[in-house]
């Protein structure tokens, strides 16, 4: 991914109005699905009169409806998603596999791959409901307290890491959760080695996960798969013992057919 220059918003090519559209529709979440045209503007930090132009225009391209004076996104802003995912393959590739995971383990699986300083799911095969943030496919959990997130931190080169942990905003979602950069940076090169992730209750309490990485043909990580359960006083054994070697198989059942469904877009990606 091509990082943007340090200046470039002060630059004659950045749209201030496509940037501050989008933070408009970043306002809104699963804890805040309707607002007001004031709360947005506290939410983005942008000027009432601004976020009025947005919302207009927004709701005139129909990403954006409005009951009375609330606000809420429509359906149409999915298509944005769809298009990153259909033009990601790997979901696709992944879910037979993960499918096969999930029933043999009897626990939920996902698939995650990095943005900044969050991961965001791409795939999930839920078996039973162990998290009470809802999850599915476009959902986002800070990397630094999540299984994926921490194989997917531990994939990146030190400069990247580096970059990705100062810009992330380190927090105590639990009494577990690891909140000091360096400690866990600490536990992100211990996951770079060894190869896989164990979170136990740093995300939310009554909750562990496991992750592993998945890797293309040239050894890169390209995201992250996990298996997540509830705590208790044998997680680590079971974890370690049962979920870590099915993990393993299908996050190489998944690499297997990227190398055999990727090739000829590499090659062509090549010569291009």
């Amino acid at each position: 991914m091509t990082e943007p220059l340090p200046n470039f918003e002060n630059g004659p090519d950045f749209v201030q109005s496509l940037s501050r559209g989008l933070a408009v529709m970043r306002a809104f979440d699963a804890d805040h699905a309707e607002l007001s045209q004031s709360e947005i503007a506290e939410r983005t930090g942008l000027a009432r009169a601004v976020v009025r132009r947005s919302l207009l225009t927004l709701q005139h391209l129909s990403y954006i409806g409005a009951r009375g004076r609330r606000f809420f996104l429509t359906p149409r802003v999915l298509e944005l998603g769809f298009g990153y995912l259909s033009s990601l393959r790997l979901p696709e590739l992944a879910r037979p596999a993960m499918e096969q995971l999930a029933h043999s383990v009897q626990e939920s699986c996902s698939m995650s791959v990095l943005d900044g300083s969050e991961i965001v799911y791409v795939a999930r095969v839920p078996v039973k409901r162990v998290i009470t943030i809802a999850l599915g496919v476009g959902a986002r959990l800070p990397a630094y307290a999540a299984s994926m997130g921490r194989v997917l931190l531990a994939g990146l080169a030190d400069a990247e890491l580096d970059a990705a942990l100062e810009a992330s905003h380190l927090a105590p979602l639990t009494p577990h959760t690891i909140c000091k950069t360096k400690p866990l940076r600490a536990e992100i090169l211990k996951v770079r080695q060894q190869g896989y992730s164990l979170v136990m209750q740093e995300l939310e309490l009554g909750l562990c996960s496991m992750a592993v990485p998945v890797r293309d043909r040239r050894g890169s990580v390209v995201a992250a798969l996990n298996v997540g359960m509830q705590y208790h006083k044998d997680s680590r054994s079971r974890a370690l013992q049962v979920v870590l070697p099915a993990l393993q198989h299908t996050a190489a059942e998944i690499e297997r057919a990227i190398a055999h469904q990727w090739a000829p877009q590499a090659a062509e990606s090549s010569q291009a």
